[in-house]
């Protein structure tokens, strides 16, 4: 990724840099319309932080249904959790990455490129923000796992950084 198409966040112990041309959910998930209507999804860095070293995964929607925001579309199973893949696209189900077949870890190593999850056709959430709107998601996540309270203005305040580790 040029780096001016990427934003670079830290906050405490977490950094990363973050794609400017996506979508983000709430639950950690990113989305870039590749063609009008036509969404790749895929888990977010701290998302794929806070699931683990990615062990396998599966998908319950096949190529061609219906899907709902929300909707529980397949699971993965991470070093530290096993969860739910969920739909971020009220539309249609086009069909999971098969690089991912020989390779999970790419959703590790690369979860903005390589190691997308699936693609849909429809409408992205519609509480998918611009990566501004991700980064304060990330703050408020960050502080709540820490404990606190009010967000706070020390070193790793969220705001842009030269220091970055994916």
């Amino acid at each position: 990724m040029p780096s001016d198409s990427v934003i670079s966040y830290k906050r405490s112990r977490f950094s990363t840099r973050l794609p400017v041309d996506r979508r983000y959910t709430p639950s950690h998930f990113w989305l870039i319309e590749i063609e009008p209507g036509m969404w790749r999804v895929g888990f977010t860095k701290f998302a794929t932080r806070m699931l683990g070293d990615m062990v396998e995964f599966g998908f319950a929607a096949k190529a061609g249904e219906a899907i709902a925001v929300g909707q529980a579309i397949g699971w993965v199973e991470g070093f530290k959790a096993l969860t739910d893949i969920y739909g971020v696209v009220d539309g249609e189900f086009l069909g999971a990455n098969p690089e991912l077949n020989g390779d999970i870890t790419l959703t590790d190593a690369d979860p903005y490129g390589k190691g997308w999850l699936y693609l849909a056709k429809g409408q992205p959430e519609p509480n998918s923000v611009d990566v501004r709107g991700y980064m304060e998601i990330l703050d408020l996540t960050v502080d709540r796992m820490q404990g606190k309270d009010q967000p706070t203005n020390d070193a790793g305040d969220g705001k842009e950084s030269d220091e970055c580790r994916t």
